[in-house]
């Protein structure tokens, strides 16, 4: 398996989460996790980030252990492939 990577996108107030994609050679899997909040109920950065790392260690286990793949690619259909003139 190759190395795990992930990509933390913009924080959505609304949700309370962030957009997370992770990578691990040609497996990417997109996810939202939970945003860490600080007491005064502003987005912590610096703690979301760790919450992330947290979430990635069981992505990456999913991944060794199958759950998470490739996904298939789509059927293509007859119509899909005709050649007009």
């Amino acid at each position: 398996m190759s190395e795990l990577t992930f990509r933390i996108g913009a924080f959505n107030a609304d949700t309370r989460a962030v957009p997370v994609t992770f990578t691990s050679g040609e497996i990417v899997h997109k996810r939202d996790v939970n945003a860490v909040l600080k007491a005064d109920g502003s987005y912590d950065r610096a703690a979301t980030k760790a919450r992330v790392e947290e979430v990635a260690m069981g992505v990456a286990h999913k991944i060794a252990a199958g759950v998470i793949t490739v996904p298939a690619p789509e059927p293509v259909s007859p119509e899909d492939t005709a050649v007009s003139e």
